[in-house]
């Protein structure tokens, strides 16, 4: 029963996360939170040893809907490299500041910032001839016959990238529920394209952040095992999933996504 929970923890986790690119952390760190609290079969669970089992099922999950997402040529490779130099060492640091966090407080601060992201998602959206960046590194990218253009300046998407990548390592939430919204709102990438890019970034920040976890001994392999499978399958239908979505209603998905599980942890937070 126990090894089945966890199965349907992990495909869940990654099939959410895939359809919205945020990884599925930001759906696993909760689920063990409450099991941790309400079921004596999960005492192990800590914030440190969620993190660490988060962002080792996370390689997973990203390898998985990453490998179907550039088969499907969505993946910015050029952006995700950048956003990958940035969130690498960021990733690390967070990695190392998790061990100072406590299990309330962990909560409360998780919950915050899921709230904050999501309100990000409610401010006016540009047209898309009036970008807010109008240097940068020029792309161009064709999803289903359609062209589309953005700009990005390298300076920021580094800064943007090591900020969020020190928050995925602390949080353990892969940094696509921070990075998504950027990549959307700041330099009005197709929704598509930012959740494979994404997904594309996760799979190797997670391994660097993960590393971390593993040489502080926060990874509980006898459990973390039991989470990939489900996490590798639902990655990939995920993938499936958002192909299938258009773009407003892989936003939509995303705010409430991103509302309800900040509210639950605030909640969890200060009770």
């Amino acid at each position: 029963m126990i090894i089945m929970t966890m199965f349907i923890i992990g495909l869940l986790t990654a099939l959410i996360g895939s359809i919205a690119g945020l990884g599925g952390g930001v759906i696993l760190v909760p689920s063990l939170l409450f099991l941790g609290d309400h079921f004596s079969s999960f005492d192990w669970v800590t914030p440190q040893s969620i993190v660490g089992i988060s962002l080792v099922v996370m390689i997973f999950t990203g390898m998985s809907s990453a490998i179907s997402y550039m088969k499907h040529k969505r993946v910015d490779k050029k952006v995700g490299l950048i956003f990958l130099i940035g969130s690498v060492p960021g990733g690390i640091i967070g990695s190392w500041l998790n061990q100072f966090f406590k299990t309330d407080g962990f909560s409360l601060f998780f919950g915050v910032i899921m709230i904050l992201v999501s309100l990000l998602f409610f401010i006016p959206r540009k047209s898309a001839d009036s970008t807010l960046f109008h240097n940068g590194m020029y792309r161009e990218k064709v999803v289903d016959g359609e062209t589309f253009t953005y700009q990005m300046p390298i300076s920021i998407g580094l800064v943007l990238s090591f900020v969020v990548g020190m928050l995925s390592g602390l949080l353990g939430i892969g940094g696509g529920s921070l990075m998504v919204p950027a990549m959307i709102l700041l330099f009005q990438i197709p929704p598509h394209i930012a959740t494979a890019t994404s997904m594309f970034m996760i799979f190797f920040a997670s391994i660097s952040s993960s590393a971390t976890h593993i040489f502080l001994g926060h990874v509980e392999w006898a459990y973390t095992l039991y989470f990939i499978p489900g996490a590798y399958l639902g990655g990939t239908i995920g993938a499936w999933i958002n192909r299938r979505l258009h773009g407003q209603a892989v936003e939509w998905f995303l705010r409430v996504l991103l509302i309800l599980i900040g509210i639950r942890l605030i909640w969890q937070g200060i009770g």
